[in-house]
C-alpha cells in the first residue's frame, strides 16, 4: 500500500493494520478523504477483521443521505447472534458534514458489542460526528498520494508479478494515466497481462496498452460542450478537479481542442480532403470525422473567441484577477452556451 508523506496518515494507517494485526480492535472508525481505492481497501480490511466469514446475522451496512439514526441505535444495541459483536458499516451518510446530535452522543458510549465503521468522501472536523470518533476510535484521511509514492506503489505491483519497469517509464505510465489509484491498479493488470512473456515494462508498452486517461477526459468535456450539454461538461469538470488536475492544465487541454478545431474549420472552407486533414492533426480518420462535425457547430470567429477568452482567462489567473476554477467554468459556460 502507498503512503503519502504527511505528518498524520502513515501513523494513523500503521495503528489501524497494527489494531487488526494484534486484534484489539477499536469499536469505531472512520475512514474518508479523496483517495476511493484506500477508502474502500481499508473498509474491506476491517469487515474481514470484524466480520467472520459467512456470519451475515451480525453485520449491517447503511448507506447513501436517508439514513435513520434512531434505526442505527436499536441494531447497535442489540445483543450479536452467538458472537461476540455486531459490526455495523455506514457509508455515504454525510453525518459527518451535516452533524447528527444523536448517533454522535451515542457512539461516546456505545454498547460494549457494538463496532462502527463509517465511510466517507468528506468531513467536517467541526461536527460533532467527527469529535465523537476522535474520542473512541480512529479517523483515517486517505489522501491523494503523491506522484513519488504512487510510482514506488506502481514499481511494486509489477514487481510482485516478476516484472521491472524504469523509472522513466515509470513517469510516462503516471503521466497517462493519472493518479486515481483503481484506475492505475487496473491499468497494471492490463499490462501484466500484455507483458506476460516480458521481464520488463516499457515505455512503448504503456503507449501501446494505455488510454491517455485525462485527453479521454478531455475529449468527452469537448463534446458535450459542443454538443451544448452544459451540466455534463461541468460535471466533467469537477470530476477531474476532484482529481487533484489542476485548472489551468484544464484550460490548456480545452484550448488545444480548440487550436485543432480552428485548423480543421479552416480546411474544411477551403475543401481540403479528409486524407490531409487527418496528415495536418495528426489524428487517425474517426478522431478526424470528430473534428469536423465539431467544427459544424461554431462559425469561425465563435471558435477564434472562445480560444482568446482561453488567453484572456490565463492572464487573468496570472495576475490574480481571476479564480483558476470558476475561470474554466466560465469557458465552459460560454462555449456551451
Amino acid at each position: 500500500m502507498a503512503f503519502k508523506n504527511t505528518s498524520e496518515y502513515p501513523a494513523k494507517q500503521k495503528q489501524l493494520n497494527e489494531d487488526i494485526k494484534n486484534g484489539t480492535l477499536k469499536q469505531c472508525y472512520l475512514i474518508y478523504g479523496d483517495e476511493v481505492y484506500l477508502r474502500n481497501q481499508n473498509r474491506d480490511k476491517l469487515k474481514k477483521a470484524l466480520v467472520p466469514e459467512g456470519d451475515t446475522m451480525n453485520y449491517q451496512l447503511y448507506e447513501g443521505k436517508d439514513i435513520n439514526p434512531g434505526e442505527i441505535i436499536d441494531m447497535a444495541e442489540t445483543l450479536p447472534f452467538f458472537a461476540d459483536r455486531r459490526t455495523i458499516i455506514i457509508q455515504n451518510s454525510g453525518l459527518f458534514k451535516s452533524g447528527c446530535p444523536e448517533l454522535a452522543e451515542y457512539i461516546k458510549k456505545p454498547s460494549e458489542t457494538a463496532y462502527f465503521v463509517f465511510v466517507e468522501s468528506d468531513v467536517d472536523k467541526r461536527k460533532d460526528m467527527f469529535k465523537a470518533v476522535q474520542k473512541i476510535g480512529l479517523d483515517l484521511n486517505c489522501e491523494t498520494q503523491t506522484e513519488d509514492i504512487l510510482k514506488r506503489w506502481v514499481a511494486g505491483l509489477f514487481a510482485k508479478e516478476g516484472k521491472t519497469i524504469s523509472p522513466r517509464a515509470q513517469a510516462v505510465f503516471i503521466d497517462r494515466v493519472g493518479t486515481d489509484m483503481a484506475n492505475i491498479s487496473n491499468e497494471v493488470e492490463k499490462l501484466i497481462c500484455y507483458c506476460m512473456d516480458k521481464n520488463e515494462v516499457t515505455e512503448q508498452d504503456i503507449d501501446e496498452v494505455c488510454a491517455n486517461w485525462l485527453t479521454n477526459r478531455i475529449f468527452d468535456m469537448t463534446d458535450a460542450i459542443v454538443e451544448k450539454n452544459q451540466k455534463r461538461a461541468i460535471d466533467l469538470y469537477y470530476d477531474l478537479l476532484a482529481l487533484k488536475e489542476p485548472p489551468q492544465k484544464i484550460m490548456g487541454l480545452i484550448s488545444s481542442q480548440f487550436n485543432l478545431m480552428l485548423q480543421v474549420k479552416e480546411m474544411s472552407e477551403s475543401r481540403t480532403d479528409l486524407a490531409t486533414i487527418m496528415s495536418v492533426i495528426k489524428r487517425p480518420k474517426f478522431v478526424a470525422n470528430k473534428y469536423i462535425n465539431w467544427t459544424r457547430r461554431y462559425t469561425m470567429q465563435e471558435i477564434k473567441d472562445t480560444l482568446e477568452m482561453c488567453l484572456n482567462n490565463d492572464l487573468a489567473i496570472k495576475t490574480g484577477k481571476l479564480d483558476a476554477v470558476i475561470s474554466v467554468e466560465m469557458l465552459i459556460v460560454k462555449a456551451s452556451a
